[in-house]
């Protein structure tokens, strides 16, 4: 439906595209529920802007500021935009990187910008085509309250005093599980012990939005939590409606256009029929060219001069008319577009291990949806450190999901990830969290990569299938596999239906969309959007109970392509080996600048990074991982006296050479020992990188090492000529006192005191 005219009371041609702004006198409401404070208040910041509210709970403060066009856009779609600011400054925080102000939003900004849009989209009359948009701004992060949720509460109760058409209130609320007691909108502390994190977003009567993580918790768990998050819904609904009720509100005057019901007719009785023939194809492409065609005809049914007139309400009302279609094939003949039954799942093929040389790889196609997800395993300094206002600083898992035009048989502009595209792989992120090893059984940094390569609907789903494949195929020890499913809902009246693993059209002229995944123990994720209007709880627990059906049925057809994780990792993954040495030995493994620590990787190709708790990881992708832990192991290892040791000569000094035994660790090889006889100067039988075998004799309270030397060669002739007792060996003498330097820790020779 398109808005052809709009206007506000007292306005004339003179004063067209001008909208005198009345100003309100603060107006300030605080409240408490479920045993947190919270503030609504308007009338102080941002008084040109159509409506703007400040809303706090504890110390986090979120100003949103909705403003409506007063002109409506010549458009077929709502122009809704929804942006959330966040503002290093309100966390006491300066921004990373070199550039010191804000720049692209976060990936949690953007989670939360489209968390705030989906509820409010829906919730607008339809044919309101002025553009609105809601610009939630953090001032104040404390750290402890979160300020995503309550900035949904914020924007309906900005658009509502701004008086924009807006069937509100709505509110959100997050739900948290602790010691079996449900939470209302938790704290960062006490989200961290529950098993549950619910987003419900809703009006009084009516479900709008769901998004969940957790940690395998039942159908059962999950509705009472979501009935619970209801009643919540309804406590914050009514304060907002008498926040409003205190406000100056001057509703915006803004007539919808209605299409003549004459012409509604003459379109449905003329194509009807012909609709349902072209709707009904498996074939996405090749549905969509006979829906084109049947469109095509039905305008020729009209005269250039009624076009002119009409036009875009006879285009408005074909596409009325295949929603309409298809909508009473499934309500009336149980009859879906491409012949199957509402619970049937389409058919699937797993292949784990597709690609030969990445660490790990799974191919999942269910119908015309296929998804390649590709795992790579790092370092775990390799985590993403994240910049936010958040307490999080960074995660160790991370998956991206990637949607190019091809896969829809399109063209298009790729500058990047889309909104759409970070709400996807951050669903499957969390789908598949629950399951990751910890950091000490499995001690890599994981990413997978899901590249959809052909979509018909459901392809967050369809990436956490695929991943849960490349997660096995890459041999990482997952609690248990996970499989997802998107389900759909039809309602008209009191006539409904609830599909499983909805293809696009039914996602896109249908009234839900409700992903489920999980294992075979309970739902790891949830993600709702619902156009449809008093969405009862009936409804969300028959779709609950039928997506298990949905999700073991494709998790019985994953499990034949691989059942377990592989009991290796793949030929070309990093080998990452952990060793715990003493916190007092970190520097000994370092060395002075990094020189040891350095030196054994360029030596042995591997990866090392120490942690300030002493564990160290080492990564390689053949035996140099080996060969650096045994020299991490020589270097925090005590020495002990009769250990023998191939060493190199690192410096000569008129006392003695010392022996590098491993790096960073050297012993004092005396002037009595390097040869069998006496020796003038140590230079005439060793030089500098010489090799030497040596056996350690001595280690004094300092832990200087006294080294002899192993198959001593004849000292050479003495310069001098000879002496009484020449031909005594000087290994056969004990040194005199003042040459007894011990050796060890320094190259110097003792002073004398």
């Amino acid at each position: 439906m398109q808005v052809k005219h709009h206007h506000l009371p007292g306005k004339g041609l003179a004063e067209r595209g001008k909208r005198k702004k009345r100003y309100m006198s603060k107006v300030t409401k605080s409240f408490e529920l479920y045993g947190k404070e919270y503030v609504l208040e308007t009338g102080e910041l941002a008084k040109q802007a159509g409506g703007a509210v400040l809303v706090r709970q504890g110390d986090t403060m979120v100003l949103v500021a909705a403003t409506a066009s007063n002109y409506p856009k010549d458009l077929d779609f709502f122009p809704l935009t929804v942006d959330f600011e966040e503002r290093m400054y309100a966390a006491g925080k300066l921004p990373g990187g070199f550039i010191k102000r804000e720049s692209r939003p976060s990936e949690k900004a953007i989670l939360t910008a489209r968390m705030i849009d989906r509820p409010l989209r829906s919730a607008f009359a339809d044919g309101f085509r002025n553009e609105v948009q809601v610009i939630a701004t953090v001032l104040s992060a404390d750290q402890i309250s979160q300020p995503d949720v309550i900035s949904i509460m914020g924007a309906s109760a900005a658009l509502l005093v701004a008086g924009i058409p807006f069937e509100g209130p709505l509110a959100a609320v997050r739900i948290a599980k602790i010691d079996g007691a449900f939470v209302v909108n938790p704290t960062f502390d006490e989200l961290e012990e529950s098993d549950l994190d619910l987003v419900v977003a809703g009006s009084v009567d009516a479900v709008y939005m769901i998004e969940a993580g957790a940690y395998e918790v039942s159908e059962d768990d999950m509705l009472a939590a979501l009935t619970f998050a209801q009643e919540a819904i309804i406590e914050f609904c009514k304060i907002q409606d008498e926040f409003v009720a205190m406000c100056e509100v001057t509703p915006m005057i803004v007539p919808l256009h209605s299409i003549d019901e004459a012409l509604r007719e003459r379109v449905f009785a003329a194509g009807a029929d012909k609709m349902r023939d072209a709707l009904h194809n498996a074939d996405k492409h090749a549905r969509m060219a006979g829906v084109a065609a049947v469109k095509e005809e039905l305008l020729g049914t009209f005269t250039p001069e009624e076009i002119a007139a009409d036009g875009k309400d006879i285009k408005a009302l074909l596409k009325a008319l295949e929603k309409k279609t298809m909508r009473t094939m499934v309500l009336e003949e149980g009859e879906r577009a491409d012949g199957r039954k509402t619970d049937e799942v389409r058919a699937i093929s797993c292949t784990a291990g597709y690609l030969p040389r990445a660490h790990g790889s799974g191919l999942f196609t269910r119908g015309q949806t296929q998804v390649l997800s590709v795992l790579t395993l790092g370092m775990l300094s390799e985590w993403q450190r994240l910049d936010t206002i958040n307490v999080s600083e960074g995660k160790r898992y991370m998956h991206h999901y990637n949607f190019p035009p091809f896969c829809t048989g399109e063209t298009g502009f790729m500058r990047g990830p889309k909104r759409r595209e970070i709400g996807h792989g951050a669903l499957a992120e969390r789908a598949l969290l629950p399951v990751i090893p910890d950091n000490v059984s499995f001690p890599y940094t994981i990413r997978i990569v899901s590249e959809v390569l052909e979509s018909n609907g459901s392809s967050s789903m369809g990436s956490v299938c695929g991943s849960t494949l490349a997660l096995m195929d890459a041999g990482v020890p997952i609690k248990a596999p996970v499989s997802g499913i998107a389900m759909g809902l039809i309602k008209e009246g009191d006539q409904v239906a609830v599909l499983t693993d909805i293809q696009g059209l039914e996602d896109f002229l249908g009234d839900m969309d409700f992903k489920v995944a999980g294992t075979a123990a309970g739902i790891t994720a949830l993600q709702m959007d619902n156009k449809a209007k008093g969405l009862s709880y009936e409804i969300l627990e028959t779709a609950l109970r039928q997506a298990n059906a949905g999700r073991a049925h494709i998790l019985d057809k994953m499990m034949e392509a691989i059942d377990t994780p592989r009991a290796e990792l793949k030929e070309f993954a990093p080998r990452i080996l952990t060793i715990k040495i003493p916190t007092d030995k970190i520097r000994d493994v370092i060395g002075s600048g990094g020189k040891v620590i350095r030196g054994i990787q360029e030596e042995t190709g591997a990866h090392i990074d120490v942690q300030e708790d002493g564990t160290i990881f080492i990564a390689s992708r053949d035996q140099g991982g080996e060969e650096a832990m045994r020299r991490i192991s020589l270097i925090v290892k005590e020495p002990e006296i009769g250990e023998k040791y191939k060493g190199r000569v690192v410096s000569i000094q008129s006392f003695g050479a010392f022996i590098e035994l491993i790096p960073g660790k050297d012993g004092l090889l005396h002037i009595s020992r390097v040869a069998k006889g006496r020796v003038e100067k140590v230079e005439d039988v060793l030089s500098v990188g010489d090799e030497v075998e040596v056996e350690i004799i001595d280690v004094d309270d300092r832990g200087k090492v006294s080294l002899d030397r192993m198959d001593k060669p004849d000292a050479p002739p003495s310069k001098g000529g000879d002496r009484p007792g020449g031909d005594r060996p000087s290994g056969d003498r004990p040194p005199r006192r003042d040459d007894r330097s011990g050796g060890g820790g320094s190259r110097e020779p003792r002073r004398r005191h």
